[in-house]
């Protein structure tokens, strides 16, 4: 027996900046995958777009790799102002 591919799914929903991962789901193809997911993962009609990638298309780091991964993003401080005085005004920053 043959099964259909493994699709991941992301949602953006109406009020959203982007997209979220909201599962997965098998389908035979990228149009099927789009009309499985809008029927699976919005079915309240709270989403305004949808992506659908092959899981096998993804590829991810290792878990294990994190700590060589993002040495370097640790070294500029410069990336991440957190040395600079806010003002009192200034609220939610």
């Amino acid at each position: 027996m043959h099964e259909w591919p493994l699709w991941e799914v992301f949602i953006r929903s109406k009020n959203g900046l982007h997209h979220k991962h909201a599962g997965s789901l098998h389908a035979a193809d990228a149009e099927m995958a789009i009309e499985n997911a809008r029927d699976v993962y919005t079915r309240r009609n709270e989403g305004n777009s949808i992506w659908v990638v092959p899981s096998i298309e993804i590829t991810a780091s290792n878990p294990k790799d994190g700590d060589t991964l993002f040495e370097a993003a640790k070294n500029k401080i410069y990336r991440h102002p957190t040395f600079y005085q806010l003002p009192d005004e200034v609220n939610n920053m």
